[in-house]
């Protein structure tokens, strides 16, 4: 993995959302929108997504921190295809099959990452490197003309970029979205990152749902009332768009109209910055730590959510691990699946009844109207 990239500064498209929000200038919608129930519950719908979204574009896998050393491998099924992640001797990241090239067998059996010097098929013992070569073969004797070099693991495209690992179905896929990323999560240092948690959520809800709550601070005063409402200020926020993504942040404003907006530590103890990574990923930007959360869709009402939690470094006491943990268990277990998730399961269960065939958007909700938009185009 290479060495983390650090910033002491924001980007400019950083600065210019912080100096929006300390003058106060909460970027609302025009007027009140509207959108129909049925984009939540369409099973026609939900089949052009994975068709024409999550098929096309790249998807995010998770963060470098997976796979913190050379030679390992883990197992990804999330997005409905058995994959490998792997990370070869000199560091590169791989994207395979977990798919047996003898017989078909599933090699990788475990989400957590593990030593990959040799994955070995658990079957017959064929035995690839972690770059997905085929390395041996037992009785090689019993495949006469077999030439090695033809049987490597299939492989996806794949990039790893700002300290996230990212992979596309499609070989026609364009990591340029991606790329452009780079700079805003370099400057949070998110390369050198160490994992401190991970936690997969059962969400009873459409994906975005989920992604909607991510895309308004209307609800943060009332949902998160006994969570994390007194950190911000009620419907501030100042968000903008690098391609496909929007980037958005909040804060108190009285504290960032009075500290230095170049100094980049004292902007991130002020401010939350969120990252909508399109379509299906979410960057949370804490004063001291970060969260992903990765929206796999399971069927058209139930997505299975995944919260990574990123800190500085492992805990080297228990002083560190008892506030890191108290942390983890305040957003995790409280503000994502006491507060968010569930208010998503229960959006969806009202707009399964049947009883209202739109859902009603103010001006502090139009990143969701957005986002619907760019999805119409995607899916067009």
């Amino acid at each position: 993995m290479d060495a983390p990239l650090r910033s002491s500064r924001p980007t400019a498209g950083q600065r210019d959302l912080v100096d929006l929000l300390a003058r106060g200038q909460a970027q609302l919608g025009q007027k009140v929108d509207a959108l129909p129930a049925r984009l939540y519950l369409d099973e026609e719908l939900y089949a052009r997504e994975q068709a024409s979204v999550f098929r096309q574009l790249p998807l995010l896998l998770g963060p470098s921190a997976l796979l913190p050393r050379p030679n390992m491998a883990m197992a990804h099924d999330d997005y409905g295809v058995p994959l490998i992640i792997s990370r070869d001797g000199d560091g590169q990241v791989h994207v395979l099959a977990n798919v047996c090239r003898h017989r078909g067998t599933r090699l990788l059996e475990t989400s957590e990452p593990v030593a990959a010097n040799r994955i070995v098929c658990p079957y017959h013992a064929w035995a690839y490197r972690a770059d997905g070569r085929l390395a041996a073969i037992p009785r090689p004797d019993c495949f006469p003309g077999l030439d090695k070099a033809d049987l490597p693991l299939a492989r996806f495209p794949a990039i790893e970029s700002g300290g996230l690992i990212w992979f596309a179905r499609e070989a026609s896929s364009d990591f340029a979205g991606v790329a452009a990323l780079e700079a805003d999560l370099d400057a949070f240092g998110l390369a050198g990152l160490h994992l401190y948690q991970r936690r997969t959520h059962e969400v009873a809800a459409n994906w975005k749902l989920v992604i909607d709550a991510f895309l308004e601070s209307y609800h943060v005063q009332r949902l998160h009332a006994s969570t994390i409402a007194h950190f911000f200020a009620d419907g501030i926020i100042a968000a903008d768009r690098i391609g496909l993504h929007q980037r958005a942040v909040v804060g108190r404003t009285d504290y960032l109209a009075r500290i230095d907006r170049d100094d980049w530590a004292q902007i991130r103890r002020a401010a939350t910055f969120t990252y909508h990574l399109f379509p299906n990923s979410v960057v949370i930007v804490s004063p001291d730590y970060i969260n992903l959360l990765l929206c796999y869709p399971q069927e058209v009402g139930r997505t299975r959510v995944e919260d990574i939690m990123l800190i500085p470094e492992a805990p080297q006491t228990n002083e560190a691990e008892m506030h890191w943990k108290k942390s983890w268990d305040l957003l995790d277990g409280g503000t994502f699946g006491g507060e968010d998730f569930r208010a998503a399961a229960l959006c969806h269960q009202g707009l399964a009844s049947g009883l209202i065939d739109q859902i009603t958007l103010g001006t502090l909700e139009s990143g969701i109207v957005d986002f619907h938009r760019l999805l119409e185009q995607a899916t067009a």
